[in-house]
């Protein structure tokens, strides 16, 4: 599927995800635009890393295991106005860490990561990988964070609430911390189904997190005020 956004176009045909409203909240949420290195972990379609371009005059470096996204991904990139700032590399993110060059390398890291651990797999073998822990643990990721983040850098993700409980277990044991949490709400009374966060390096006393929320939608069906201020740069109709 085709999705044209106000200075991009993205076509993810070949990716295990499409195109969703949980990645375009983290693109346009996330706290990047002085980073001047950005890491997309997982990047799919290449949706987050020209987010990331559009938004901040980063060098980003985008890494996706599955060869036919990564294909989709370099082809998204190629056809951007930011060609020049954008680097695919089709590896694991595991293998991409051990290269000593990234070791604490990026002001900035973004992912939108897989996070269902148990239940019914896809049977499109793409969107399996996309969206189940099989290929991306909490624990490897975690641990891929805590090598490529530099000193004073941030990463930011996005999970679904029902996973917070495993993902704070495995952060707990890992030498990354959490300093904001943004509850994500589908419609205005509902409880929030999805949760964006923000981690750091341990480097003193751990402090509660910073928490608020975003409502997406009226009863009406219409996005929020919110809302529509997060996406106005990116959406066409807005």
């Amino acid at each position: 599927m085709a999705f044209t956004f106000k200075q991009f176009h993205i076509d993810d045909m070949n990716c295990g995800m499409a195109v969703g409203t949980d990645s375009v909240v983290l693109g346009a949420w996330a706290q990047l635009t002085t980073a001047k290195t950005v890491l997309d972990i997982g990047a799919g379609s290449g949706l987050l890393s020209l987010m990331a371009a559009q938004r901040s005059q980063a060098h980003i470096t985008a890494v996706e295991l599955d060869a036919s996204a990564a294909h989709a991904c370099q082809h998204n990139f190629g056809n951007s106005p930011w060609v020049n700032r954008l680097t695919l590399v089709n590896s694991s993110i595991q293998d991409f860490c051990q290269q000593i060059e990234y070791k604490g390398e990026f002001e900035h890291i973004i992912c939108n990561p897989p996070y269902f651990e148990q239940g019914t797999q896809a049977i499109q073998s793409q969107r399996a990988m996309a969206r189940h822990t099989d290929s991306l643990s909490f624990t490897a990721l975690l641990d891929a964070i805590h090598v490529c983040l530099a000193a004073q850098g941030n990463a930011s993700l996005i999970l679904p609430m029902q996973s917070m409980a495993r993902f704070n277990d495995c952060l707990a044991h890992s030498q990354l911390c959490l300093i904001e949490i943004t509850e994500l709400i589908s419609v205005v009374g509902k409880s929030a189904n999805r949760v964006l966060c923000v981690l750091a390096h341990k480097t003193q006393p751990q402090m509660t997190p910073k928490s608020s929320d975003i409502i997406i939608r009226e009863l009406s069906g219409q996005y929020t005020q919110t809302m529509v201020q997060l996406i106005q740069d990116f959406y066409l109709k807005y």
